[in-house]
């Protein structure tokens, strides 16, 4: 099977916490991104959003769009409108030939406000999960009609966080509905990627890979922190510099037949952690457990 590495921008921009890298142009990430070796990025939210503008930009470094986050509003509103909302965002994707597009549930997530203790994410209600489930059946539905596969992203301060959350969300739906694997999200919500790679193969749309720092997010959830707090603190960072394993992560994608990205998304402060020096580790790290695993990287698009 063949994978493909690309990282996302907000290592360099953080968009949820814009003084983080607010003074780095869009033109010094996509060259720090080139010469690092990725072959794509995800969608920043200070790209450009007219695909005539945004598609030359890219090709001028030889990267590809992988995909980008929308942050869906389903729990007040109808699949229909949400579609109609998301419509622009999904052309985009679709015009620049982005495989994925990235979802989760934030009328009521907390992980923007630094005013909110993480420990204090937000919980569906039994009887609200059938609804909620139907409509993000008929959001993905109409995204695969696009070419674009739906990828939903569990995240802390979400209602999709933990163990129990994950479970009720895919008892309620369908199998079109895929995930995105983000390691850091996944561990730091108490759950077991390699478990959830295992038993739900087809449901792997994408994944992220983040490493984590365990005793810094404890610390947060003790002092009410909230989630950006640990970002800033370093709760997350790349691969190969915190408390994961990424071998075994590899072995699980090359046992199941994992085929796509595999994208860094490793948000710290720019100033205490160099994006480049750790997108580098991070490639490193993952090339080399993808080497262990049998997996092969496939040729930048453009090569």
């Amino acid at each position: 099977m063949t994978i493909r590495f690309g990282v996302s921008p907000i290592a360099w921009m953080n968009d949820d916490l814009p003084e983080l890298g607010g003074e780095t142009s869009v033109e010094t990430v996509l060259s720090d991104v080139a010469e690092i070796g990725f072959s794509g990025i995800e969608l920043g939210g200070r790209f450009p959003r007219r695909a005539a503008q945004l598609a030359p930009l890219l090709a001028r470094y030889r990267l590809d769009l992988i995909g980008g986050w929308w942050s869906m509003r389903l729990l007040t509103r109808s699949a229909t409108a949400e579609i109609a909302a998301m419509q622009r965002h999904l052309d985009l994707l679709e015009a620049l030939g982005a495989p994925v597009f990235i979802a989760a549930e934030c009328s009521n997530a907390i992980h923007g406000d630094r005013t909110r203790p993480l420990a204090d994410g937000p919980r569906l209600r039994a009887r609200d999960w059938p609804l909620f489930g139907e409509r993000v059946n008929a959001v993905a539905a109409h995204v695969e009609t696009h070419g674009l596969k739906f990828a939903y992203h569990s995240h802390l301060g979400t209602v999709v966080e933990r163990a129990e959350d994950l479970e009720h969300f895919l008892n309620h739906t369908a199998a079109h509905v895929g995930l995105v694997a983000d390691t850091g999200h996944l561990a730091l919500g108490g759950l077991d990627a390699l478990s959830l790679i295992r038993r739900q193969p087809g449901r792997i749309a994408h994944v992220h890979a983040k490493d984590v720092r365990g005793q810094v997010f404890e610390r947060i959830l003790r002092q009410r922190g909230s989630f950006l707090d640990g970002v800033v603190a370093g709760m997350f960072t790349a691969p190969g510099d915190g408390d994961l394993d990424f071998g075994p992560l590899m072995r699980a994608l090359a046992d199941t037949a994992y085929e796509g990205w595999i994208v860094i998304e490793a948000e710290q402060d720019p100033k205490m952690a160099d994006p480049r020096t750790y997108s580098r580790l991070g490639l490193g790290t993952l090339m080399e457990a993808a080497g262990g695993a049998g997996m092969i990287p496939a040729a930048a698009a453009a090569e």
